[in-house]
């Protein structure tokens, strides 16, 4: 029993192939190419939001189909388009790092980047993880809400 207590476990070591190495590298040229796109699509749809107001009184067919929201509801739209352009513009700043830091990592050989790079992408999946469950129980809740109505009726 004594012999399992003095043995000290063996650090793992961990290689990286040059096929993981290839395979990290191209990762960075696509995570770079996403968050690119993904910053374009944040600053159009943050620039709809603030043109929606325009649109709704510049015409008034708009406006007399949005009935009692009026100029009140062009306000929530681009809360809410501002808001939805903010929440795509944080995954595309974690791609930026990942594809900016794993980059560095893979070229350079530094280690320190490319953990910066893997904590990146860690919290990348963590905030998309938690946006499903967030999405997910929401649909839930909606079906038994709607559900709870229609037993009502």
């Amino acid at each position: 029993m004594e012999e399992f207590e003095e043995q000290k476990p063996e650090e793992v070591k961990l290689v990286i192939t040059e096929d993981i190495r290839s395979y990290l590298y191209d990762i960075t040229k696509w995570a770079k190419f996403l968050s690119i796109i993904g910053f374009v699509v944040s600053v159009f749809i943050i620039l709809a939001a603030f043109s929606i107001p325009t649109i709704i009184n510049s015409n008034p067919t708009v406006a007399a189909q949005m009935n009692q929201l009026g100029s009140s509801g062009a306000t929530i739209i681009t809360i809410f388009y501002v808001i939805l352009g903010l929440f795509l513009f944080y995954p595309s700043i974690l791609l930026n790092k990942v594809a900016s830091k794993g980059k560095q990592g893979v070229l350079f050989g530094d280690q320190e980047s490319l953990n910066q790079a893997m904590a990146s992408l860690k919290t990348l999946f963590k905030f998309w993880g938690i946006v499903f469950i967030i999405i997910t129980a929401f649909f839930f809740l909606s079906r038994l809400l709607v559900g709870a109505a229609m037993a009502n009726v």
